[in-house]
């Protein structure tokens, strides 16, 4: 008798060149990512060859009971780690049958502030360090903690290395290898300063794509973390307490930037950012008041204040920036549940379109 996991590992090459794609939304909470799969008659590689889908919105917060459907337009296409093969992974953004984009839609919003020949002109690039936090699936309590006690104190964890610092460390190598394997731009992973937390990071990415490869990660990490009966935690700050809450810095540079000179330029997109400083924070995550408090590496929350090498601050600049006099800057405020196509397309806004 086949094992379960030798059919799940089935090459399907073998015998079809039917595909499975697997389409991935955003549901009404903002958080909640949703998939489902479908079989198409051979390999796509490119978003608009794939046929639009629907679901019932009413399930998923997104549309009243007597109007459900919600159509799925395929956005972005990776590869499938779990499937492998020519099996896909689609990222979808959501609209109304009518073809408007439904509330909850933030790509489409991004989209049209990408979209903009200023922006389009500058090249936005956009690093993201995503922090998470692994739990317990029973107790929802960090892993690697004494069930409703507490480890030691915050210090040796951070890129630690040992089974009494190092929890989770499978989980996190296996998701850095899946999305590499899919396509993401993931540039590195480390264990991060509260045991139990890790981070990735996703870039230099251009534009709308950074938005897609973030939530693509997060999608390849919860179900890795479904396999491995953990549960992901992107609370800003998931233990109250002496303990780092979790954030997803933004690392952020345009063209102008990048360039001789480009210090200047840089020093006054800080200081844009600082006018629309409670806009910002408005838009960068559910919970971040519990997080950025003057302590554990964040500025307050009501203050906006910039420097070089400062993590303190609410925007960093690097000693590398500095000395070179041109690169690029980290906007440390976005919590680690934030939306990144929110977080990329309106620091593009106030950087190049708003006008003081």
């Amino acid at each position: 008798m086949s094992l379960l996991s030798d059919l799940i590992n089935l090459n399907l090459s073998e015998s079809t060149d039917k595909i499975i794609a697997e389409y991935v939304w955003i549901g009404g909470s903002g958080m909640d990512l949703r998939s489902k799969a479908r079989t198409l008659a051979g390999p796509v590689s490119d978003p608009s060859k794939l046929p639009k889908w629907n679901y019932d919105g009413s399930s998923t917060g997104q549309a009243p009971g007597e109007d459900s459907e919600v159509i799925l337009y395929p956005q972005a296409i990776f590869r499938d780690p779990f499937r492998r093969g020519n099996n896909i992974l689609v990222m979808c953004d959501a609209y109304t049958p009518a073809g408007e984009a439904i509330p909850t839609n933030n790509r489409h919003r991004a989209a049209k502030i990408f979209s903009h020949p200023d922006v389009a002109a500058e090249e936005p690039w956009y690093g993201i360090e995503q922090e998470y936090t692994l739990l317990k699936k029973d107790v929802k309590w960090p892993l690697g903690w004494p069930t409703g006690g507490f480890p030691g104190p915050q210090g040796p964890y951070y890129c630690g290395i040992g089974a009494d610092k190092a929890f989770g460390r499978d989980i996190v190598d296996a998701h850095y290898k899946a999305c590499l394997y899919a396509g993401v731009n993931i540039s590195g992973i480390n264990g991060e300063v509260m045991p139990g937390q890790w981070e990735f990071q996703v870039g230099p990415s251009v534009g709308i794509s950074a938005g897609d490869e973030v939530w693509i990660a997060r999608y390849i990490l919860e179900r890795i973390t479904e396999i491995a009966g953990v549960v992901v935690s992107f609370d800003p700050k998931p233990i109250e307490g002496d303990w780092n809450g979790a954030g997803a810095h933004t690392n952020y540079s345009t063209k102008s930037m990048r360039k001789e000179g480009g210090y200047e330029i840089i020093k006054k997109a800080i200081e844009k950012l600082g006018h629309r400083h409670k806009e910002h924070i408005a838009a960068y995550g559910e919970g971040n008041e519990r997080r950025l408090t003057g302590k554990h590496e964040t500025a307050n929350i009501n203050t906006f204040k910039w420097g070089v090498a400062n993590r303190g601050a609410s925007v960093r600049v690097g000693r590398d920036t500095e000395k070179e006099g041109k690169g690029y800057f980290e906007d440390r405020r976005p919590a680690s549940n934030m939306d990144p196509y929110v977080v990329t397309s309106m620091i593009a806004e106030t950087t190049i379109l708003w006008k003081p």
